[in-house]
């Protein structure tokens, strides 16, 4: 499992459990990429956990510990490294790759979400670890805050664009270039506008964008849906509403294409400037950051101070945004649960209830009923 975790860096330490392990494995990072390899199916997944299972490895590295010393004590350390990792020309720096001797394994600091995140993976690493005999113990088990600090699925969706900012990104996108405007920059518009419409009409992941074809755009008893391969391999169809219909079919004709996809159509749905080759996951996932961050410059220049909030979530947003705004905003346009749960391809449905935000606007409206009584002064005049 070379190509999924680089171990030249990475502690090499044996755990003393190894001589009982379930796993062939020689040194913690081996036993991790093995884990890692259940996620094989799920590459957006394994380069996720892969990304905090080689945090921890460092870390390790640096205190002289293996995975099987790991002890209570230690996971507030890291959780303390984690929100302030340091020293940081060792840890902190832009975007590199890999194997670019000056790639660090952080960006900044990690706000309490991501921290929360990391943490939940982590328990799930150990987890798997002590049921292949590599460790002796979770030392996540121990924790007494552990459902507040482990349980990533409470509260709401907070990552997704509110209904007004989202308006006014889509206006944007429909923003035609100029009549000299080059065949290039036509192109790009379109495909800006197409990529931005399917994330929010379909909530497709971005890995899921990336491999769509035109044929998995069918029609059956008369009506279009969507076929799409998603994460664990999991197979789904999700019906097509008519305005993504319309989009596809203006998508088509920017590439020359009648307006509705044929059964035989191989070819990659987004593409490259040649309008023939496929439009790789990291490509689409550069370009649409690189829209919100245009996007967000544009707000900023029209409207001034006043829109520095909806600037600022632009500029944090990334494709996956798109897939919560695009749930959060059917749950608002009253789409049943078992309805949602299936366009989000959730396997429970406490998960997709974290989308429903509605209560929320009426518990905020009724709350809104009780107030100071009419007339009272901030020095409670009235007080008895």
């Amino acid at each position: 499992m070379g190509e999924v975790l680089d171990r030249s860096e990475l502690s090499a330490h044996q755990a003393p459990q190894a001589g009982r392990a379930h796993i062939a494995a020689n040194s913690d990072a081996e036993a991790v990429a093995q884990w890692l390899g259940e996620y094989r199916a799920s590459p957006n997944t394994q380069r996720a956990y892969r990304r905090e299972a080689e945090r921890l490895l460092l870390w390790l590295g640096e205190q002289h510990l293996a995975l099987a010393e790991v002890r209570r004590n230690q996971l507030d350390a890291f959780e303390a490294f984690l929100s302030d990792p340091q020293p940081r020309e060792r840890w902190v720096g832009t975007t590199r790759p890999r194997h670019d001797p000056r790639w660090r394994p952080f960006r900044g600091p990690l706000s309490p979400a991501s921290r929360r995140q990391c943490l939940v993976i982590l328990q799930g690493l150990f987890a798997w670890l002590v049921e292949a005999g590599w460790v002796g113990h979770n030392p996540f088990r121990l924790m007494r805050d552990k459902r507040r600090r482990l349980d990533n699925r409470q509260g709401r969706v907070e990552r997704y664009l509110e209904k007004p900012l989202w308006d006014w990104l889509w206006q944007w996108l429909n923003e035609a270039p100029g009549e000299d405007a080059a065949p290039r920059a036509r192109f790009e518009h379109e495909r800006r506008r197409f990529a931005f419409g399917f994330a929010y009409l379909l909530a497709p992941r971005i890995g899921e964008m990336a491999a769509a074809s035109m044929q998995d755009v069918h029609r059956r008893e008369g009506r279009w849906w969507w076929h799409t391969v998603g994460k664990g391999g999991k197979a789904a169809s999700i019906p097509v509403p008519p305005d993504m219909m319309r989009l596809l079919a203006r998508w088509r004709s920017a590439l020359g294409l009648a307006p509705e996809p044929g059964p035989d159509e191989v070819t990659p749905m987004l593409r490259g400037l040649d309008g023939r080759r496929g439009l790789g996951e990291n490509r689409l996932y550069r370009l649409m950051r690189e829209t919100f961050a245009r996007a967000a410059d544009d707000l900023e220049a029209r409207q001034g101070e006043e829109s520095a909030r909806e600037a600022a979530l632009l500029r944090r947003a990334t494709p996956h945004w798109l897939r919560h705004t695009a749930l959060t905003h059917q749950a608002q346009a009253g789409v049943e649960l078992r309805y949602l749960a299936e366009t989000a391809r959730h396997s429970r449905l406490d998960t997709t209830a974290r989308y429903l935000h509605a209560e929320d606007a009426e518990w905020h409206r009724q709350q809104s009923r009780h107030g100071l009584s009419p007339g009272a002064d901030d020095e409670g005049a009235q007080a008895v």
